[in-house]
């Protein structure tokens, strides 16, 4: 059965007992827990140069982006080892698993003989990933619920963007140092480190709130899921929005070195967009807690089409070259609005379903992660030397996620949380 509001933690409020994770740690850890996926990513992008170099390729390759796409799939295909499972033997046990499969993925990335195993154990590496991501997001919704639920993941979100803008300074300093396989030992050493801090996190789903783990029980709940018009049609919304960061994370370093030849100046530009996505995550967080979540998803879609229109226009200027500053305040105002909507139709998503909380984080995270990095492999390999490619694969996805926005939260769905 659903939890009552009145059955939910609050963000202050945390377990009684000695040596467990209070309210305010368990959001830190949470946070943390899912930021490392982030530093799993980001951390690799000023290594690209390198990786190139080792495994000959050509200076401008975009085949390195599958460091990245490899990683997503794993990310998508992970959450079924941990979702369902979790919904009856609990999330705790299968955290620490997935986390133990994410630093070994670190560690044979950084071992592989070939450029074929290093994309072997970047998938290996998501699987690991994924346990953080999607449990944590469980673990969330076992505690909070509708506009509580998805403030509280925009001010995740804010906290966790810390990372993409702090990891390519810092792994462009550790390259620095240290010989480039560095960026796959250091997030292998931060997952041992989660791995010893998460034994404060206690276990949040209820043995009550507990179901069978069987084909009939998980195909039961994911009818549930994916017959759930407001479920289905956010999680496709998210799919789109996550697509247009995968694009922006596989062309960004190509766009800025290669195109525009700032290279040097990448973990820097990366960081202030990174700066923006995290202050607008905090402004909905404020937001969505004043107007709700269905007018804020409803306004920050429609600023989103606005903005990914300017992005096309831009993209045409300047003999279909654009001014660099130009074309990435652009791109500064497109990534962050798009990316700021996914943790808010995060929590859209999963509100009608929080018995099936597990099942339903391993559904949506594949549905989203996997359409993401494939629409994100697409729109890298559709690269041609120039940012319109870019910049009109950006505008499609946030038309379609907007479409898919509006859907979900019409008619009866208006309120957000009705049953199809």
């Amino acid at each position: 059965m659903p939890f009552s509001s009145s059955q939910r933690l609050s963000a202050n409020e945390g377990p009684k007992e000695k040596g467990v994770a209070s309210g305010r740690e368990f959001i830190l850890l949470t946070t943390a827990l899912m930021a490392s996926s982030a530093l799993a990513i980001d951390l690799m992008l000023p290594a690209f140069p390198k990786m190139r170099e080792e495994y000959g390729m050509s200076p401008d390759s975009s085949q390195v982006s599958w460091i990245v796409t490899a990683f997503f799939l794993g990310l998508a295909v992970g959450p079924w080892l941990y979702g369902p499972a979790s919904d009856k033997y609990g999330r705790r046990g299968l955290l620490f698993a997935g986390l133990a499969l994410y630093s070994l993925g670190g560690i044979l990335a950084s071992v592989a003989p070939s450029w074929g195993w290093v994309i072997v154990a970047r998938f290996i590496w998501g699987l690991g990933a994924a346990a953080a991501r999607s449990l944590s997001t469980a673990m969330i919704r076992d505690r909070f619920e509708g506009t509580v639920m998805a403030q509280l993941m925009s001010t995740i979100t804010a906290v966790f963007l810390l990372v993409p803008i702090l990891a390519p300074s810092l792994g462009a300093g550790l390259i620095q140092i240290a010989p480039w396989r560095i960026v796959f030992w250091f997030p292998s050493v931060v997952g041992v480190l989660l791995m010893l801090w998460a034994r404060r996190l206690p276990e949040t789903l209820a043995i009550d709130n507990r179901r069978p783990f069987t084909w009939s029980a998980v195909s039961t709940a994911g009818k549930e899921v994916l017959t759930h018009r407001q479920t289905i049609s956010f999680t496709l919304a998210m799919t789109f929005l996550f697509a247009v960061m995968t694009t922006y994370l596989a062309g960004s370093e190509v766009i800025v070195e290669d195109i525009y030849g700032y290279g040097s100046w990448f973990p820097l530009i990366f960081g202030v967009v990174a700066c923006l996505l995290a202050v607008n995550s905090l402004n909905n967080a404020r937001i969505v807690k004043r107007i709700g979540i269905t007018a804020l998803l409803r306004r920050m879609s429609v600023i989103g089409l606005f903005t990914s229109v300017a992005l096309v226009v831009v993209s045409f200027t300047g003999n279909e070259h654009p001014q660099f500053w130009v074309f990435y305040i652009a791109v500064a105002c497109v990534v962050p609005v798009a990316q700021g909507l996914v943790p808010n139709c995060n929590a859209a998503a999963m509100m009608p379903v929080p018995h099936v909380a597990g099942t339903a984080t391993a559904i949506i995270g594949t549905f989203s992660t996997a359409g993401a990095a494939l629409l994100g492999s697409v729109a890298t390999s559709a690269f041609n030397g120039t940012v319109k490619p870019f910049a009109f694969i950006i505008a499609l996805f946030i038309f379609i996620a907007t479409a898919f926005i509006w859907w979900g939260s019409s008619g009866e769905n208006e309120g957000l949380g009705s049953p199809t």
